[in-house]
């Protein structure tokens, strides 16, 4: 496993636009069907990652602490299926329900949405505002799987937190760290 960091797109940046079938409803899903009152965390992860492995716990308790707050999640895996099967939109969806994810869990076949978002690693969060504007881009916290910080999301909840308390955007921002996404 190479890590990788987040590119880090521009803050201010509009969310890119989307349409993907959710591996779990096998719905078609796009942005504004997702988007919180207060803003919208979109996630690019994926099953086999062992740093999303180690975050899965931790992304479930992020969605249920902040949805009653008018923040909703959604995540994207991009990963190249041919090469990764384990990351195809069946094996999504029996993972979405053994995890027990509380988001819509969609699949990007084209990769032409991780593209959109400069996305480069699993997990890379991408939390905009209300007006669909980019706020925080980076990591969830400093753990890792092997390393003794806590799981506790500190950095995101931290930006949510401010997000929601109507705040400016935290001036530091870390990069997330994982695998690379999968490229066709």
């Amino acid at each position: 496993m190479a890590l990788t960091e987040s590119n880090m797109m521009a803050l201010g940046t509009l969310a890119p636009a989307f349409s993907l079938p959710d591996t779990v409803t096998d719905e078609t899903i796009n942005f504004q069907d997702v988007k919180g009152e207060n803003g919208t965390l979109v996630m690019f992860i994926c099953n086999h990652c062992p740093y999303v492995i180690h975050v899965n716990d931790e992304l479930i308790k992020v969605t249920n602490d902040y949805r009653d707050q008018g923040i909703s999640v959604v995540a994207i895996s991009s990963n190249d299926v041919n090469n990764y099967p384990q990351d195809g939109p069946d094996k999504m969806k029996q993972h979405a329900k053994e995890v027990g994810y509380n988001f819509p869990y969609l699949y990007d076949a084209s990769q032409n949405v991780a593209r959109a978002y400069d996305a480069a690693c699993t997990p890379d969060f991408f939390l905009f505002d209300q007006d669909d504007k980019l706020y925080y881009r980076g990591r969830l916290d400093g753990s890792r799987p092997g390393n003794s910080e806590s799981l506790d999301g500190a950095d995101l909840r931290s930006a949510m937190d401010m997000l929601v308390a109507g705040k400016e955007a935290p001036a530091k921002q870390y990069p997330s760290a994982g695998c690379n996404i999968k490229w066709k």
